[in-house]
């Protein structure tokens, strides 16, 4: 098999091409580090989303969020944010206080309590808009590479993609990764990895990564060579499977498959991943708590009781944890069908959108602050 040409995001080489997509709540410091340690350093592992008003604030939370560790090069933040002004300002300050070495843009999330107010998957639609925000950014970040995530468009008969990705080649964007799916669409139903050809054939200037549906290395293989994209994103397919990084990275470089582990391994993996979020967050318990929400992903497809499920749920300490995994029948082989679709996989859904948001695509009144809240997605 022969490997794929490196990526290139600025003065960043990116090889195998292959990066972790921002989840609210999953990707901050310690699972990067899972991820970033079975990909061998290998690829690019963005933060969670960021919301440049809450940056510009200095919100405690958010200050949190952006803290890398020390081993992460280069250091991958993504901004959210639907005022040029303000984007503008966020991106100045991690430019000045060098709080990271490149910035990406999120124009994909679907949640109606974001695209209600006019951001996420729905602020693309509104053109200018776009073109202020995209300009702001690239203004300030001065020789920091910008690149953006965005969605095929509000739905069928809406779609933004191709003028978005026009858009963001005239004002500077470093590269795009497009999610082929409408914000109806969710996370339900197929990608459309037609689109991502399309997209790439429509902005040769600029690099495409391809986003959706992206399971295997086997996947990202075959979307690369379907699509001709330059490089693959990778979100719900690593939950509870950081190891999925070395996959992809054997499967990229041409070097064979990688190994899945059993459930001995699993559940060291799992001890790992909840004692660096306690590490992270400063307290044992409160890390343990966190990673309540990973377990069912990690044990997905393995013979595990329902009540024992229920226990795993609930734990708060490193040693109850421990415990209760030895309990289990470690010598369990990485079961037959766990690789494919996890995560939230909803679909057909309306898109809420501010009143009259459809009717003129350059009229950009009514964007608020309000639709900056802490979600991510795309």
């Amino acid at each position: 098999m022969t490997a794929f040409s490196p990526l290139s995001i600025g003065p960043y080489v990116v090889q195998p091409p292959v990066v972790l997509a921002p989840m609210a709540g999953i990707t901050n410091a310690p699972f990067r580090t899972l991820c970033r340690e079975f990909s061998g350093g290998k690829g690019l592992f963005v933060s969670e989303m960021i919301t440049t008003r809450a940056l510009v604030e200095r919100n405690e939370k958010t200050m949190q969020l952006i803290r890398f560790d020390a081993t992460e090069q280069p250091r991958s933040i993504q901004l959210y944010g639907v005022d040029p002004v303000t984007v503008g300002k966020a991106v100045r300050m991690i430019v000045d206080e060098d709080l990271a070495d490149h910035i990406d843009l999120n124009f994909g999330c679907p949640v109606p309590k974001v695209t209600r107010k006019g951001g996420g998957s729905a602020l693309p639609y509104k053109r200018p808009l776009l073109r202020a925000i995209l300009n702001e950014a690239v203004t300030n970040a001065g020789d920091l590479p910008v690149t953006m995530k965005m969605r095929k468009g509000i739905d069928d008969d809406h779609i933004t993609y191709l003028d978005a990705g026009r858009i963001a080649v005239e004002e500077g964007v470093t590269a795009i990764a497009l999610h082929g799916r409408t914000a109806a669409q969710h996370y339900g139903g197929t990608a459309d990895w037609d689109a991502i050809a399309r997209l790439k054939e429509h902005v040769p200037e600029i690099p495409v990564l391809g986003n959706g549906d992206i399971w295997s290395a086997d996947d990202a293989v075959r979307m690369m060579r379907e699509t001709g994209c330059d490089g693959v994103v990778v979100g719900r397919g690593c939950l509870g499977r950081p190891w999925l990084f070395a996959d992809l990275v054997a499967g990229l470089e041409g070097t064979g498959g990688y190994r899945t582990p059993g459930l001995r391994e699993v559940a060291d993996v799992m001890v790992r991943h909840a004692t660096l979020l306690g590490e992270w967050i400063g307290d044992e318990s409160r890390g343990v708590i966190d990673f309540r929400k990973h377990v069912a992903w990690y044990l997905k497809g393995f013979s595990v009781g329902s009540e024992m499920r229920k226990r795993l749920a609930v734990t708060s300490s490193l040693d109850e944890l421990r415990a209760q995994l030895s309990e289990l029948d470690l010598a369990q082989p990485w079961p037959v069908g766990a690789d494919g679709p996890r995560g939230r996989t909803s679909g057909n859904n309306r898109v809420v959108l501010p009143d009259g948001w459809l009717k003129d695509p350059y009229d950009c009144a009514g964007v608020s602050e309000d639709a900056e809240l802490d979600t991510s997605g795309g």
